[in-house]
């Protein structure tokens, strides 16, 4: 007699049951999960914003959006320089999710409001739902921040300001490629680099020739190449050229006011290894019509005022990296048993994740607090804060990011490193941040020019530490020690990198010792200000409530 076996299909799907995985982190209020954004928005002056800070954390963490993210990162743009019948268009084309993305960014005037709507707590609430938005996808702030940094740059300019300002405050998203006289609302981008110089601009070879006269807001022709260009489908560009009197700034737009497109052709698209969702490209400008913006041959402080921006706006993508790979992290410990227990209450786990989610409360402080002194610019100690706070933040936030976003990455596993998690993105999203705007050298620079040419900045920063004098003795003894740093400075180049640690580490223990718990700013100190503080990750001392910071930093709408 034949033995008889049951068919294989009877097993096909009943071998297992999925068990001790986490559920995806989806469809939660990601400003309700985030008590110390909460905190920092009230205390920073933007509590008029508490409603609509609700409402935007609702959206953003609905799976949908979520998805929105991956889409738009699976789907990178394309360029299209001609059409069928050879007609040069520069055109760049995005998957729908990315112009989803836009939109949103846009209708809730995270490109423009402290400017469209301003009042007390403006780019602190603008911050907020700014580092809310990226945690889902960072690749389409790169235009958002460009449009938003563009109008302190225009202002030089009060012609073109008139012309211009309408159009960039508005809360409409139009991607058409048409000309701007046309359409109601446009985005503006930005063109400094190139080849020989990088982030040395004084060495630009592109030229701009006079059509008419010479001098503010008249017209140029411009004549060169950009090495990096990044969001070429903006509707004009603040570009930088040498004149006969030197380098100048210049509004470019992609078309020409008669409707002819104007010769500002791309070349290529960068090949990333991430913010995938962003066009960068190389262009060349082969006699493109543009507008001096401010004085002729001060380009530079003409063009800086939107670098200053766009730089803090780093830190804000950046310290919005951390809270998303800490969520990650948290919730995945939090829902997983390894080894007889739930991983986030496993002694060396704790340790990890609680030094995670200080770095991360510490980055999203010190940016919150800037912002404030963004909003308060009449006062001369504001910003002269602002002045040297934001290179120290630019170049330690950014800095920060890749290993905070590894370590995060370790923490879920195998999983982690799998492309349909968020991880391996923030990963690859972690070094831009550090390298766009400036590096970590040109911030480090930017740091010892501002005290050279402003000294009393220097005065400000230890302003603010002396507030949380007397709080902790680790601080203290920190504190002294770095204002010693100062005292020569023949070295000062040399140990720049020294100093805007120190200054930077600085800065967020007494922010976080004014501000956060107690568990939180006593591990702080420990860790990051005593001399015995550890190099990595997970390395904190014995002795800390690090279960109370893990509670803390949960993403959780309890």
């Amino acid at each position: 007699m034949t033995q008889q076996y049951p068919k294989a299909d009877e097993f096909m799907a009943s071998t297992h049951e999925v068990e001790n995985q986490p559920e995806p982190l989806e469809n939660y209020n990601l400003y309700l999960a985030d008590k110390a954004l909460q905190a920092a928005v009230e205390r920073e002056g933007a509590s008029w914003a508490y409603s609509d800070l609700i409402a935007f954390g609702a959206l953003v963490g609905q799976r949908e959006s979520i998805e929105l993210g991956f889409q738009a990162n699976k789907y990178p743009p394309e360029l299209r320089t001609h059409d069928r019948y050879g007609h040069r268009i520069d055109q760049v084309d995005f998957h729908p999710s990315y112009h989803q993305l836009m939109t949103t960014a846009i209708e809730h005037g995270l490109h423009a409001s402290p400017w469209s709507d301003p009042k007390p707590g403006a780019h602190v609430a603008r911050a907020a739902k700014y580092y809310l938005h990226t945690q889902v996808e960072a690749a389409h702030g790169c235009p958002i921040t460009m449009t938003f940094a563009a109008l302190p740059a225009l202002r030089h300019q009060p012609n073109l300001l008139k012309e211009w300002a309408p159009k960039i405050t508005a809360r409409v998203y139009d991607p058409n490629n048409r000309p701007h006289t046309e359409k109601s609302a446009v985005t503006i981008g930005m063109a400094m680099t190139e080849k020989q110089g990088g982030s040395d601009v004084r060495r630009n070879s592109t030229r701009a020739y006079a059509i008419s006269q010479q001098g503010s807001g008249e017209a140029y022709e411009l004549i060169g190449h950009k090495w990096f260009v990044s969001a070429p489908m903006c509707d004009a560009f603040l570009v930088l050229a040498q004149t006969t009197n030197g380098l100048s700034c210049f509004l470019v737009p992609r078309w020409r006011p008669d409707g002819s497109k104007n010769p500002l052709q791309i070349q290529q698209l960068k090949q990333k290894m991430g913010n995938a969702a962003n066009a960068s490209s190389e262009t060349e400008l082969r006699g493109a019509l543009g507008w001096m913006v401010g004085e002729e041959g001060r380009g530079v402080r003409t063009i800086i005022e939107m670098v200053a921006t766009t730089r803090y706006d780093c830190m804000i993508g950046s310290s919005s990296g951390m809270r998303q790979a800490v969520a990650q992290a948290i919730h995945h410990a939090s829902n997983r048993e390894a080894f007889g227990a739930r991983l986030s209450e496993q002694p060396l786990m704790q340790n990890l994740l609680a030094d995670l989610a200080i770095e991360s409360e510490a980055a999203m402080t010190y940016t919150m607090r800037i912002a404030r002194a963004m909003d308060n610019q009449n006062s001369e100690h504001e910003k002269l804060l602002s002045r040297i706070a934001t290179p120290v933040g630019k170049y330690w936030i950014c800095k920060r990011t890749p290993n905070h976003a590894y370590e995060a990455m370790e923490v879920i596993g195998g999983s982690g490193v799998m492309e349909n998690h968020i991880m391996p993105r923030l990963f690859r999203e972690s070094p831009v941040n550090a390298i766009w705007e400036g590096s970590g050298n040109v911030q480090c620079l930017d740091i010892l020019r501002a005290i050279e040419k402003q000294p009393e900045v220097l005065d400000a920063y230890f302003t603010e530490l002396e507030k949380a004098q007397g709080a902790d003795r680790h601080f203290d003894t920190f504190v002294r020690s770095l204002k010693s740093e100062f005292s020569d400075i023949s070295t000062l180049q040399y140990q720049a990198r020294t100093i805007a640690d120190k200054m930077a580490v600085g800065l967020q223990g007494a922010l976080l010792l004014q501000h956060s718990t107690n568990d939180v700013a006593d591990a702080f100190c420990k860790s990051r200000l005593a001399s015995n503080s550890g190099l990595n990750y997970g390395t904190m001392p014995s002795g800390l409530n690090c279960a109370a910071i893990v509670e803390r930093g949960a993403p959780t709408n309890e």
